[in-house]
């Protein structure tokens, strides 16, 4: 058979179509999502010893998706040498295939994926942490053969259960940025019980995880989001702390001229006695760092002294300038953080499976619409996470 139809399950599992559907992105039209990603029909991945094929039921949507359309800050097709890519992080799906080394899975297993892939045969991988193996990528980023696609090829390591509670949609919208938050606070800044945590951009997908892992540890979370809205959101997450940040001109631009830094650390002052009317008088213990280039600066000067700056990203701009002074003579520290390995990444997803941690699913859209769901995210027009559906019914359903 050809390319199986969308929302359907083959009758017998494992039976493999001789092409699949995907959102695919080449370079010549590398650009925004909605020009740069667009269905094709490809060959299906072939699969080494230590590898599994997945049927992809859904796959969740995140920013690294618009990267690669961009091809910005780096073109997908400088770390891969396929002529094309297949982006996506995050999915839900059924183990179609698996490689003739692999023992732990077997074909119809029910899997949510985690990112992480590494050698596996390296002193790294094997005694230290896979995320200091040098052949580390995030796969669907740095590798093809992502999650947009009705079949993907993941090493085995990167399987985990898929969690009963959970439909396939819920199931596929978590693993990037949940996981992502949980070595960042956890394993990173090593937060505790009672420590004050501002979480920037606190209702999106990467915030919404790292207020409720400081509920479920016992920190308390003060979230910054854009909107009177996003502020109920975070409220139904246990969030009651919550600063709308539209009332602040703290954003670092380029090209500032001296007026406008002195006003900028004028605001960043005042939301800093906004913060500390929340919490007692304390500035945060740690600030949970994504935005980058506009919040830094304001980051670094909010921390308090000996505390922490944890950052995994930089959605506004990599460059990031500060004042160092703030740094030093406090004895501050800033600590870079990058996805989780694979048993961080099991440990985190028992939280999920015990319902302890919640994905917070803002938007579901079927997979011919995969690139309006990244349009989106690149203008910031969401909150939460978004799914798409790729095999199962997008309304929510099984796949018929």
């Amino acid at each position: 058979m050809k390319s199986l139809p969308l929302y359907e399950l083959p009758e017998e599992i494992g039976r493999l179509p001789e092409k699949m559907q995907a959102l695919v992105i080449r370079r010549e039209r590398e650009g925004e999502p909605a020009q740069a990603m667009q269905l094709e029909e490809l060959p299906l991945p072939p699969i080494g010893p230590n590898d599994a094929l997945v049927l992809v039921m859904a796959a969740g949507v995140n920013f690294n998706g618009v990267w690669a359309a961009r091809g910005k800050p780096v073109s997908v097709f400088q770390m891969h040498r396929d002529p094309f890519h297949v982006a996506g992080s995050d999915a839900s799906g059924i183990v179609w295939k698996v490689g003739e080394n692999v023992r732990r899975w077997k074909v119809g297993d029910e899997v949510v994926l985690h990112c992480n892939q590494s050698c596996g045969q390296c002193p790294e991988c094997n005694g230290l942490d896979p995320m200091a193996c040098t052949e580390q990528k995030i796969w669907g980023y740095e590798t093809s053969w992502g999650s947009f696609a009705q079949f993907t090829r993941v090493q085995a390591q990167q399987l985990l259960q898929k969690p009963k509670r959970l439909g396939w949609l819920e199931a596929a919208s978590y693993g990037l940025t949940y996981f992502t938050a949980y070595r960042m606070l956890v394993h990173q800044a090593q937060i505790k019980p009672g420590d004050d945590v501002l979480v920037w951009g606190a209702a999106g997908g990467l915030g919404v995880f790292a207020v409720q892992i400081c509920r479920v540890i016992g920190a308390n979370p003060i979230g910054v989001v854009s909107s009177e809205e996003k502020r109920e959101l975070l409220r139904t997450l246990g969030c009651d702390r919550v600063i709308v940040r539209k009332g602040f001109d703290l954003a670092k631009r380029e090209g500032e001229t001296p007026e406008q830094t002195a006003h900028r650390l004028s605001e960043t002052k005042r939301f800093g006695a906004a913060l500390r009317e929340l919490t007692g008088g304390k500035d945060p213990d740690v600030v949970f760092e994504h935005v980058g280039r506009q919040t830094f600066p304001a980051s670094v000067f909010l921390a308090k002294r000996f505390g922490k700056i944890v950052i995994c990203g930089a959605t506004s701009g990599f460059n990031l300038e500060f004042d160092v002074r703030h740094l030093w003579m406090r004895q501050k520290q800033i600590l870079g953080s990058h996805f989780c390995n694979a048993y961080q990444a099991e440990r985190a997803n028992r939280l999920v499976a015990e319902g302890k941690i919640v994905p917070v699913l803002d938007r579901v859209f079927p997979f011919p619409e995969g690139a309006l769901a990244h349009q989106l995210m690149a203008e910031n027009q969401h909150r939460g996470k978004m799914a798409i559906a790729v095999q199962c019914d997008p309304t929510g359903g099984a796949a018929r």
